[in-house]
């Protein structure tokens, strides 16, 4: 009986498409019996649905009117304080800039956001199970639209040594301008993922450093035009490896 009540971590990856089909019917069969929470997994669901919208840069038109970013941040606020609070994870001070995060010094911001945010949250939309824009499987065509798109980025280097070929990419964008998503894989289908986008208004600069977020790790810093974030499974420790890598070269 126990099993059968989902945990918050559960209800998100049931939104994402993340649990095995057994688990989701369990999940699902929770909710039809449970109204109120299936209108709050709802209410998330719309949230990332209007995220992705947001991200890759389109209009939504819903039939009420105009795209709502500010209750969309208000939304994404409130879950994003509720995960916190689950986690007892109050020594990360945050602020949240636009749709992405930025770190920050003080305890106050605590319910905002936490370090690129947004990066974090396209490598769970876009990875994995949305179509990319560019479907590559060479490092030097990679580079060429990296190049394209962000004239002002470093070389791109080959991650063959930690196991890891490109995949592709998706262009976003947020209220800096354009945004970036570049997808590895390995052999066994484990996919890792660089986000870059320009800096902020709040922070023009993200100082180096890592955090963890559910399953996935975000290592982020900043060099030259942008700011950067590696997004890797927690547990897979190449991350230190490919980050450095990655690091050095852009």
């Amino acid at each position: 009986m126990t099993r059968l009540i989902p945990a918050e971590d559960e209800l998100h990856a049931y939104i994402d498409d993340r649990l095995e089909p057994a688990r989701r019917a369990e999940v699902q069969a929770w909710l039809a019996a449970n109204p109120q929470e299936a209108a709050r997994v709802e209410g998330w669901r719309n949230d990332a649905r209007r995220l992705r919208t947001a991200l890759a840069g389109f209009a939504e038109q819903p039939a009420a009117g105009a795209l709502d970013l500010q209750h969309i941040k208000q939304r994404l606020r409130q879950r994003r304080q509720r995960r916190l609070a689950s986690a007892a994870v109050v020594m990360l001070a945050l602020g949240i800039g636009g749709m992405g995060g930025w770190q920050a010094r003080q305890m106050t911001l605590v319910a905002n956001a936490l370090p690129m945010a947004d990066a974090v949250q396209a490598h769970r939309l876009f990875a994995s199970s949305q179509p990319l824009d560019v479907q590559v499987s060479d490092p030097g065509q990679l580079r060429d639209w990296l190049g394209r798109h962000f004239s002002r980025v470093g070389t791109l280097p080959d991650l063959a040594g930690y196991g890891f070929q490109p995949v592709g990419a998706r262009l976003l964008s947020n209220e800096q301008g354009p945004a970036a998503l570049l997808v590895f894989q390995d052999r066994n289908g484990e996919r890792i993922s660089l986000f870059l986008r320009s800096p902020g208004d709040h922070y023009q600069r993200m100082p180096q450093g890592q955090r963890v977020d559910g399953q996935l790790e975000a290592r982020y810093w900043s060099h030259g035009a942008y700011n950067f974030a590696l997004v890797s499974a927690a547990d897979d420790r190449r991350g230190a490896g490919v980050g450095e890598a990655l690091r050095l070269g852009l």
